[in-house]
Formats: C-alpha cells, sequence, structure tokens
C-alpha cells in the first residue's frame, strides 16, 4: 500500500489492483491524471525553450526511504540499488508511452546518448554515474537523463535526488549533508516544482529531512506530496498519520498561467510571422503586390518631397524633405555667394589690367573690348563650374536615400519584390541623375560662351558702382589712399594701379561691370537649379497617364 501526501496533510493511495470507483482514484483519474498529461504534452513542445516554465516533479526523501521502488514500479524497469548512496546525480526520469511492444531505453549525458535496454539499464545507469560523479560515493549536480519509452507507461518526466544523509560514510566527502542539501534546495525551491517526498512508514514523518526541506520553500504545502512506502512494516496507528483530506495539489493552480504564458508567446510568434517577408505563390500575386507597394511609396514621396506632408515620419527629420531640400539649397547658395570667385575684393583691378594689357592693338583708343569681358567671365565660370554638380549629386544621393527608406518602408513583408523595388528605383535615380547632370553641364556651359540679361539690376547696380569712381580715383592717385571703401564691394587694396594708369579707367568700368553682371549669374545659377530640382522630383514622384507611366513602372 503506498499514500500520497498535500504538505504536512497525508492522503491515502491504494494498490493498484483496487477498483476504479474508490473516491480517490477517480478523482485522480478525473482531476489530476489530465494535468499531468497536459503539462507533459507541453513539454514534449519544448515550450521551456520559449522562457515558459512547466511544473516539474522533484522526488526527495531520506536516505533508503524506497524512493527506488516507487520509481521502478512507475518505469517498469530496475534501478541502481545497494547500500548507502545509489543516486548521486540528479536522475532525470522521462517515461513515455508508446503503442509499440518493443520498449526503447536510453540515457543522455554530457552531450551523448547511450542505449541500453531493460534490464542492463541499472548497470548503464551505474556506469553513466561514475562517469559523472566519479568512482566511489561522491555526488555531483549534472544530470543524468533516462528515458523510458514502453508501452503502458505513464507520460511522466520526475527527476530523483540523491536521498538525504546527515553523516558521511567512508569514501564520502564530510560535508555530504550540505551538497545534498544544496542540490535538493535547487531544485525544489522554484514555484513551478512539485515536491515528491518519498517517507518510510517507520519513521516519524515530522522529523523526516526532506519534509523539513520540503517546508522551507513550500510552507503552505500547496505543492508537496508523500507517498509512503513500508507500510507493511508498521501498520499500527498508519491510518493515524494518514490524512483523509481530499487530494488538492498546486498543478491545478500553475495551468492557467501556463496557458496564458503560451498566448503570450503565440501572440508575440503571430506577430512576428506578420512582420516576416511573403514570399508571393504567383506572377499575378507578385505583380499585384508590386503595384501596391509602388502606388503607396508614391504617396508617401508625394506627401514628404512636395507636400510637406511629415505625418508617417514625424520624429524622423531626415524625412521631412522640403525643409531638408530647402536648406541644401540655402547651403549651395551660400556657398557660391562665398567662394574666392566671388569675392570682388581679390586682387583689386589686376586681372582687369593685365587682359586689357594683353587686348591691346592698333586701334582707335577708349573702347572696352567685349573679348576682355568675356575672357574674365570663363575664367570665373570655370573656377566655381564644378559646385552646381556636386550640388545636384548630393542631391540625387539624399533622394535615393528617402526612396528607398519609403519603398523599403511598403515592401518589408516582401523581401523579393524590396530588391526587384530597390533596384529599379536606384535604376530609375541613376538615369534621373546623369539628365541633371548633363542639364547642369549645358548651363555653365552657357554661362560661359556669352553675357547677357534683361534684368534691369546689371545696369542699376553697374550705375551706382561707376558713380564712385572719380571719388575713388582721387583717393588714391591724389591723395595717395592705398586702401579704399567702394560701396557695394568694400574695402580693397589699391596702392598698385598707380602704374597703370593707362588703362585705369577701361580696368575700373570692366571690373563694375563683371561686378554687377556676377551677381546675375549667381542668382540664374541659384534659382534655375531651384526650379530644375522641383520640376525633376515632381517628374519623379508625379502621378501620370499614359506611356511614360507604365514605362517608369517596368524601370
Amino acid at each position: 500500500m503506498a499514500h500520497f501526501s498535500n504538505g504536512p496533510d497525508l492522503v491515502e493511495y491504494e494498490d493498484a489492483n483496487m477498483e476504479t470507483h474508490v473516491p480517490l482514484v477517480s478523482s485522480y483519474n478525473d482531476h489530476i491524471r489530465p494535468l499531468l498529461d497536459a503539462v507533459d504534452k507541453l513539454r514534449h513542445l519544448k515550450i521551456m525553450n520559449e522562457g515558459i516554465k512547466l511544473p516539474t516533479i522533484v522526488v526527495v526523501g531520506d536516505q533508503s526511504s524506497g524512493k527506488s521502488s516507487v520509481l521502478e514500479s512507475l518505469a517498469g524497469i530496475n534501478l541502481p540499488r545497494g547500500q548507502g548512496i545509489c543516486t548521486r546525480v540528479p536522475l532525470v526520469m522521462r517515461l513515455q508511452h508508446q503503442p509499440t511492444p518493443t520498449p526503447e531505453v536510453f540515457l543522455e549525458f554530457n552531450g551523448k546518448t547511450v542505449y541500453t535496454d531493460e534490464a542492463r539499464a541499472a548497470d548503464a545507469i551505474s556506469l553513466a554515474t561514475d562517469e559523472i560523479a566519479g568512482d566511489g560515493k561522491g555526488i555531483s549536480n549534472t544530470p543524468l537523463t533516462l528515458v523510458v519509452k514502453k508501452k503502458g507507461i505513464p507520460d511522466l518526466t520526475m527527476i530523483d535526488l540523491p536521498g538525504i544523509t546527515r553523516v558521511p560514510v567512508h569514501g564520502q566527502p564530510e560535508d555530504i549533508y550540505e551538497q545534498i542539501a544544496g542540490i535538493v534546495t535547487e531544485y525544489i525551491r522554484p514555484e513551478e516544482s512539485i515536491i515528491l517526498n518519498v517517507l518510510s512508514a517507520t519513521v516519524d514523518f515530522p522529523t523526516c529531512e526532506s519534509i523539513r526541506m520540503s517546508r522551507q520553500v513550500d510552507k503552505t504545502g500547496e505543492r508537496t506530496l508523500a507517498v509512503v512506502t513500508k507500510s507493511d512494516k508498521e501498520p499500527e496507528g498508519l491510518l493515524e498519520k494518514v490524512a483523509a483530506d481530499d487530494l488538492n495539489i498546486g498543478l491545478a493552480k500553475c495551468l492557467p498561467d501556463i496557458a496564458r504564458n503560451i498566448n503570450e508567446k503565440l501572440n508575440a510568434s503571430i506577430s512576428e510571422l506578420n512582420k516576416m517577408p511573403r514570399t508571393p505563390s504567383s506572377l499575378a500575386e507578385a505583380m499585384t503586390a508590386f503595384i501596391g507597394i509602388v502606388g503607396s511609396a508614391k504617396e508617401s514621396l508625394r506627401k514628404i518631397l512636395i507636400g510637406g506632408e511629415f505625418d508617417e515620419y514625424l520624429n524622423d527629420h531626415q524625412m521631412h524633405c522640403t525643409a531638408r531640400l530647402v536648406e541644401m539649397l540655402n547651403l549651395y547658395s551660400y556657398e557660391l555667394h562665398n567662394c574666392s570667385e566671388s569675392d570682388p575684393t581679390r586682387n583689386f583691378l589686376v586681372e582687369e589690367i593685365r587682359v586689357l594689357e594683353e587686348s591691346r592693338g592698333i586701334k582707335l583708343p577708349n573702347f572696352l573690348p567685349h573679348g576682355a569681358f568675356l575672357s574674365i567671365l570663363q575664367r570665373k565660370v570655370d573656377g566655381i563650374s564644378r559646385m552646381p554638380i556636386d550640388f545636384v549629386e548630393k542631391i540625387w544621393a539624399y533622394i535615393e536615400s528617402v526612396v528607398l527608406s519609403v519603398l523599403t518602408h511598403h515592401s518589408e513583408n516582401y523581401h523579393q519584390l524590396q530588391l526587384s523595388t530597390s533596384g529599379a528605383a536606384k535604376n530609375l535615380i541613376s538615369k534621373m541623375k546623369e539628365q541633371s547632370i548633363s542639364w547642369v553641364t549645358e548651363i555653365i556651359q552657357m554661362e560661359k560662351m556669352t553675357d547677357y540679361t534683361c534684368s534691369p539690376d546689371y545696369m542699376s547696380e553697374w550705375s551706382k558702382l561707376m558713380n564712385q569712381q572719380d571719388t575713388i580715383f582721387r583717393l588714391i592717385l591724389t591723395q595717395g589712399y592705398s586702401k579704399v571703401k567702394i560701396e557695394g564691394i568694400g574695402e580693397v587694396e589699391a596702392g598698385h594701379i598707380k602704374a597703370h594708369q593707362n588703362v585705369l579707367h577701361q580696368a575700373f568700368d570692366l571690373k563694375m561691370r563683371m561686378t554687377a553682371y556676377w551677381m546675375i549669374v549667381l542668382r540664374r545659377l541659384v534659382e534655375s537649379m531651384a526650379l530644375h530640382l522641383q520640376f525633376s522630383v515632381q517628374n519623379l514622384v508625379k502621378q501620370r497617364d499614359g506611356k511614360g507611366d507604365h514605362q517608369r513602372v517596368d524601370e
């Protein structure tokens, strides 16, 4: 006869031959067995690898309490027997029912698997224990797993721990009790552990070390069970030691938490699955997805590149494209206006005097040669010719990063389409960038080829500058000033011009004409760039009907 206990209270469980109408057996079959089966099925699904803890039956008992007999009756195989400690390592017993008549028995330890059979299982366990814990009577906390697949046995996983002893025998370390107590406490402390105490009927239960340790970690006894062995040796008064309360264990209480944890993991996995790249099942599905990606991406690009609507990217300032494009255009204008070619105070009249002196010929004096003006203009345009091209490349690099970011966002569930859409976008932007570079190169060549403007600002600014000529020359030539301030230009070093009085008036006129006209050139380079930028962006994202749109999608 065997006996089960819930905490300090004991409940009787009779021999397996008794009829199933006995209340305890009926309660077990109706309530407990389904829960144990559910837990073991979850264990087979390896949900503990996902961080979900399952109830684990931990078998503890004093040395020689009869643990081996209880486990043998469950597993249907022999376990090591002998004097002293037989179980020297945590033995994880995984019992699995299988319909085939041939049993399957094997051990798992130290990263390897050792197959055995029912008859030799005890010897195999002893050899594996020696390999883990060493020869002799020492113990180890390294687990040894025994898997028994057999017809008719319950689906159950239990952990058998070394028997508790206070007095070391020959060959055992002096702190054997502390070592065993440490292992036992480690396994029974988790809230999910079900503590199965194996108690000999011949002892006083409250004094058993296993009960004392159980009470330390499970004060209410709600997850503690007990099996009473050797009841035939102490039949008198046994009923008084065994309580008759209904069976009540904590495993019914763990399953709702387990179910909640599983559902949380399942929902998280489904969410992650929905985010994973999808593979279209057909060409039609791929085309439908592609058209949808392009359409949604165009709408997003229209908002951020043209409309200045950033609701999709509130916290990503790099995607606030209209603001960033204005910043880039303003920086381009600033760099043009503040480069060395745009500084009218640098080498005042030096270049003009040199060009005029090289333009002399047998002809009437006092004519301003047009070729001299174009020569200076061409050199100045050459000096800034790289800046517009660099700006175009910078602009298209930014636009490409924006377009790819938007496409990646809208195609994140379609990895294969993501590659094709990003490739198509890069090709399209590369072509548009080449067109922009070709356009700006032509603009630069036009500025070098000829001088023209219909802006009244040119004549107005030239006149303001020329009106200061007499005053400037008087200060330099008559009063000996080496530095003078010209309104509209700034302070200039002018002492060196005294040696070139024969071309001085022409040089001053040429300088003032170039200063006035250069402002027109810079304005054209900035304004035309702004118009081209807006035109290119709209051409990139605008929804158009007809052949042009289909061609762009194909690209």
